[in-house]
């Protein structure tokens, strides 16, 4: 007999809206991976730190995305600090490219806080914290 969610101690963190989560964090790891990878290997030179951080916020939504999927406390607490990262650099990220133009001659995924992909990158982390601590009050 298989052990339930519980029995393992692991919560799961897809349920519901959580699923919408995982597919928008899903498609923005699609998108900003694809990105940079053939930004990176075509025209590093053109703009490496804009190419750079668009790579890194793949990896930020990949591994929220296996956080998401995979469960559990620890994951949970692993997403949501991971969310808090995400949202920082997007503020981050979003004010240096409004306040310093130059320094960013190509968008990046969070550039203008990322109005690039329909301000998600902004919009997705702030949803997704939401979503994380109202999942941990649920299994309290």
């Amino acid at each position: 007999m298989a052990a339930t969610e519980k029995q393992r101690g692991r919560t799961r963190l897809i349920g519901g809206p959580g699923i919408l989560l995982v597919w928008l964090y899903g498609v923005m790891v699609v998108g900003a991976v694809s990105r940079s990878a053939v930004q990176i290997a075509t025209e590093f030179d053109k703009a490496p730190l804009a190419y750079s951080l668009s790579a890194v916020a793949g990896l930020v939504y990949g591994f929220i995305t296996y956080s998401l999927v995979r469960g559990g406390e620890t994951a949970r607490k692993a997403a949501l600090v991971c969310c808090a990262a995400e949202l920082a650099g997007v503020l981050t990220v979003g004010t240096w490219t409004l306040t310093d133009p130059s320094a960013f001659p190509d968008a990046t995924v969070w550039s203008d806080y990322g109005m690039g992909y329909l301000f998600i990158p902004v919009l997705l982390p702030v949803t997704a914290m939401f979503w994380l601590r109202r999942s941990r009050a649920a299994t309290s």
